[in-house]
Parts: C-alpha cells; sequence; structure tokens
C-alpha cells in the first residue's frame, strides 16, 4: 500500500481549505484522490478543472455516457472511484 503524506481537513488553508469545501458540497467528504493532491493546491485546481470540462462538456458524449465510461474504467483498475 503506497503511503502519501496528505493534508488533513483541520491544516487546510486559503486555496486548499476552498477546494475541500468543494470536495465536501459535491460528494459529502473529500475522497482520497483529492487529499493526495492537497499537498500541490495548484495541481488539484488544475485536475479538478480538466475533470469538470470533460465530463460537463456541451459536444461529444452525454453525461450519462462519460459516466459509463469512468465506471467500467475504475471497475477494470479495481478502483473504488
Amino acid at each position: 500500500m503506497a503511503w502519501i503524506r496528505t493534508v488533513s481537513d483541520a491544516e487546510a488553508t486559503g486555496r486548499l481549505a476552498e477546494s475541500f469545501r468543494a470536495a465536501r458540497e459535491r460528494a459529502g467528504h473529500v475522497h482520497g484522490i483529492v487529499r493526495a493532491m492537497s499537498l500541490a493546491p495548484a495541481v488539484l485546481d488544475a485536475s479538478m478543472a480538466l475533470y469538470q470540462r470533460i465530463m460537463f462538456a456541451p459536444k461529444g458524449l452525454s453525461r450519462h455516457q462519460r459516466e459509463m465510461l469512468a465506471v467500467v474504467v475504475s471497475q477494470s483498475n479495481h478502483c473504488h472511484y
């Protein structure tokens, strides 16, 4: 099992605290994938922006199809996300 140092909710300030708040609004808590990027808030923000642009793009696949693809890929990779 890999171990990555992360920032706790109590330690998060500024930009990172805002990213954690947004994560809790989206999912009810801060998922590990978000927390794994907590030492680099700019990377976290860029990653989330890319995800949002891909999943909510106005053209191409529907949101439903994109989510189905994400589930299939996650299942194939044995990833619970």
